[in-house]
């Protein structure tokens, strides 16, 4: 028995898993594409500050990108899980993207890279944006690696409607060696990208999305939906052309939408898979039977832990994903890049303990009640 914290007050008990769930098997993915973004791993004994640059730890951070490849999960690369931008600058996501390609090419990973313009530090107009985007996007096709166009901050301050959105990432998809996967991040991620596509009205933010795509279907893979809205992603996916695939980035009603429907379904490209790659893998490998019943049997259970963890203020969902990394043995520590091991309250890193334990996704239960505890007699003062 370990006791928890309650979020009003006061604690709880809980008796943990004694046994991890049944590892799942092996082998490529087939019916779905499945990318996991993945988080990155503090030097925690880097003497740093929250806004110095990042030390990273990169033995440990490659490794769990090879935990990611073993289970035939593709790793989607310094983006919003990583800490673009909460922790992690553009030198850091750079080195980054070099390293996790090499090594992707060394073991047959699949590997897709974020390319944004977070190396602007300053209020920047359209031509400095395209230039940074230029910067980065040649970086990852150097490395041989897809590219994730993902929102920019800089655009969402620079441009003055939906037409400055269009001609840049128009040019941009022009010059693409390889067709990119386009990302929609919500406001609810990051409060900077309210009013993407040049406005705050979803619908017609979609219109503009689609114009886009339509104009350049050949150098569109597929978009990346952070929108936290299936109904709109379904209404997005079906008026997609033909060949442009829909990523699912809805980390509250992923099962649904990756199943599908008569009329398609979505690809999946997820932080919480970062956590839930074994039972992730396996629910993939079960839907490429063609059992859809038994594909949500293993993946709805997970729903409740990552609405947990993508609770409000979303834009901290990384602090449970790293937590949840360090007790399942994936490194030694809880240090995360820019502090943000502070970013949520003991009672949230309890509950997502005892979510994931439930879930069987610890391989050795008993260490992770042993860091709990650890963290708990550290910071709660329970023993």
């Amino acid at each position: 028995m370990i006791r928890l914290p309650r979020p009003g007050g006061g604690v709880r008990e809980y008796v943990p898993r004694t046994a991890p769930a049944a590892p799942g098997g092996i082998g490529p993915l087939v019916s779905r594409t499945v990318f996991s973004a993945a988080h990155v791993v503090a030097d925690p004994f880097a003497d740093t500050t929250p806004d110095s640059p990042a030390a990273v730890d990169w033995d440990a951070t490659l490794a769990f990108r090879r935990h990611l490849w073993s289970h035939g999960l593709g790793v989607a690369e310094a983006m919003d899980t990583a800490q673009r931008g909460m922790g992690l600058d553009w030198a850091g996501a750079a080195e980054l993207i070099r390293r996790s390609a090499a090594e992707a090419r060394a073991v047959g990973g699949r590997i897709a890279c974020g390319v944004g313009t977070d190396q602007l530090t300053a209020p920047a107009g359209p031509a400095e944006v395209r230039g940074a985007y230029e910067e980065q996007l040649a970086l990852v096709e150097e490395t041989g690696a897809q590219a994730v166009l993902m929102a920019s901050r800089a655009l969402a301050a620079a441009a003055s409607g939906p037409e400055d959105y269009l001609d840049l990432y128009g040019h941009l998809l022009r010059q693409a060696g390889e067709p990119v996967i386009l990302h929609w991040l919500g406001p609810m991620f990051d409060p900077a990208l309210d009013g993407y596509w040049g406005s705050a009205d979803l619908d017609v933010a979609t219109e503009t999305f689609l114009e886009l795509i339509a104009a350049h279907p050949d150098k569109v893979d597929g978009i990346k939906v952070s929108l936290l809205d299936a109904g709109r992603e379904v209404a997005l996916r079906r008026r997609l052309p033909e060949g442009v695939r829909c990523y699912t980035g809805d980390d509250f009603h992923y099962p649904e939408l990756i199943a599908g429907d008569e009329q398609g379904f979505s690809h999946a490209l997820l932080g919480v898979f970062d956590p839930l790659a074994p039972l992730a893998a396996e629910a993939v490998r079960t839907l490429d039977t063609g059992d859809t019943a038994g594909f949500r049997a293993i993946l709805d259970p997970t729903v409740a832990l990552s609405r947990h963890l993508f609770g409000a203020p979303t834009r901290f969902y990384k602090t449970g994903v790293v937590l949840l990394a360090w007790l399942a043995g994936h490194q030694e520590h809880f240090t995360m890049v820019g502090g943000l091991q502070s970013a949520r309250s003991l009672p949230h890193l309890a509950r997502a303990y005892e979510l994931a334990d439930g879930l069987g996704l610890f391989p050795d239960p008993e260490l992770a009640e042993a860091r709990m505890r650890s963290l708990l007699a550290v910071q709660g003062g329970l023993r």
